[in-house]
């Protein structure tokens, strides 16, 4: 585990929940602690399932111990009013997710602080997992617009539409896409 970004977290003390969760996760597996990554619909948490059969679930950016009503109270206030919080969201995550959650963590931070460039070489990482995920197509689309590469981007917002005709967001992509359209598009 190596990198500029990681030495800022541990020198810092600082990060996203998924990017302090992942140092964590390290550590413990060092030390060889029963620390465990679940992907929980609202950000990374870690598991530690004790000897006595107790389970402990943690939020990695203040190190808080989570209970079931917390957690209630996420999904109700970051999903949706009637989501309901189920056991599976509290199974550990393989590191392929923890990856994937940590890559569209950093994702969104680059388009948050419009380094394009960098947000879409992570979208091009991400879509390594899962080449045809109309979600990330559209991400990286929404991207290509942004760096002025309509005719990209075009195709990449289209794709999402006729992939998630009845997704919430495809009305607002379709409007995007007209507006691309009615652009003068310059190939790169």
């Amino acid at each position: 585990m190596a990198g500029p970004g990681v030495k800022q977290i541990i020198e810092n003390r600082q990060g996203s929940a998924v990017s302090l969760g992942a140092v964590l996760l390290w550590v413990a597996n060092r030390l060889d602690l029963p620390l465990l990554p679940v992907i929980f619909p609202t950000q990374l948490i870690l598991r530690i399932e004790c000897p006595d059969g107790e389970i402990w679930l943690i939020n990695p950016f203040n190190g808080e111990s989570l209970s079931e009503h917390m957690l209630d109270v996420w999904l109700k206030g970051n999903i949706s009013p009637s989501a309901e919080l189920f056991y599976e969201d509290l199974d550990e995550a393989d590191n392929i997710e923890v990856i994937r959650k940590l890559l569209d963590t950093l994702k969104a931070s680059l388009m948050e602080e419009n380094q394009m460039e960098l947000a879409l070489r992570t979208s091009e990482a991400l879509l390594q997992f899962n080449p045809e995920d109309p979600y990330e197509i559209r991400d990286r689309g929404l991207i290509y617009a942004q760096l002025d590469c309509e005719h990209v981007a075009l195709n990449d917002l289209s794709y999402f539409v006729e992939q998630c005709p009845e997704d919430p967001i495809s009305e607002m992509i379709r409007a995007q896409i007209n507006n691309i359209a009615h652009k003068h598009i310059v190939l790169h």
